[in-house]
């Protein structure tokens, strides 16, 4: 499979057991909670789906720091209430025990896709620059992910210019933003988003990018 258009590389503690999620073809997979650190000192909380070829013979357990190869992917679940939801996940391609005790970069994604939506362009209260973007990214078998970007400051002002169908290249990281929702009068439930953050992002027709500072 061609993965060059969708390539994430995270390092990070697996925080729960691994769940059986579906079998296709004899293949059963597998996913489960992998917490990313940020230099801020918070963690990113994100869901790995693994195939159980990946794990056999390995003993990986709650609490191992692994280092994850694969695609960042979207599902479409079906809710009981009857609402569609978009589902983000990483698609493991490897996984291994993490042994190397250099510094390194835990979090990095690139992307090259389409955009299928409007870019959003926004300020924050404290005047911050947002721009939200939907970037279609090709899978093989005529499949494609639906990637929720958001772009900050100078980036931001860049993507507010782009339109519907533009073919982007974005390289970023994957984070995890919780919210609430209120689903009655007297009830609220908390939800986690999934999206990334861009640092860096050009037209591919482009030599030229531009790159957050």
């Amino acid at each position: 499979m061609d993965i060059s258009n969708n390539q994430a590389q995270v390092t990070g503690v697996i925080m729960d057991e691994f769940t059986f999620n579906h079998e296709i073809y004899a293949e059963k997979f597998y996913t489960f909670t992998l917490s990313i650190p940020r230099l801020s000192g918070t963690d990113d909380s994100v869901r790995v789906m693994v195939s159980e070829r990946l794990l056999s013979g390995e003993d990986f357990k709650v609490g191992d720091c692994v280092d994850i190869e694969g695609q960042f992917r979207s599902y479409n679940s079906y809710e009981q209430s009857g609402e569609n939801r978009l589902v983000l996940t990483i698609f493991a391609k490897d996984i291994r025990k993490n042994t190397d005790e250099k510094k390194h970069n835990p979090n990095s994604l690139y992307l090259n896709g389409y955009i299928c939506k409007a870019p959003v362009y926004r300020t924050t209260p404290f005047g911050r620059e947002i721009t939200d973007l939907l970037i279609a990214v090709n899978r093989s078998y005529n499949k494609s992910d639906y990637i929720p970007v958001i772009a900050w400051g100078r980036n931001a002002r860049y993507a507010k210019t782009l339109n519907v169908g533009d073919n982007v290249r974005v390289w970023g990281r994957i984070q995890s933003r919780n919210y609430q929702k209120r689903i009655s009068d007297d009830e609220v439930i908390t939800k986690t988003a999934y999206e990334v953050s861009v640092n860096r992002m050009e037209l591919a027709s482009d030599e030229k990018d531009i790159s957050e500072v």
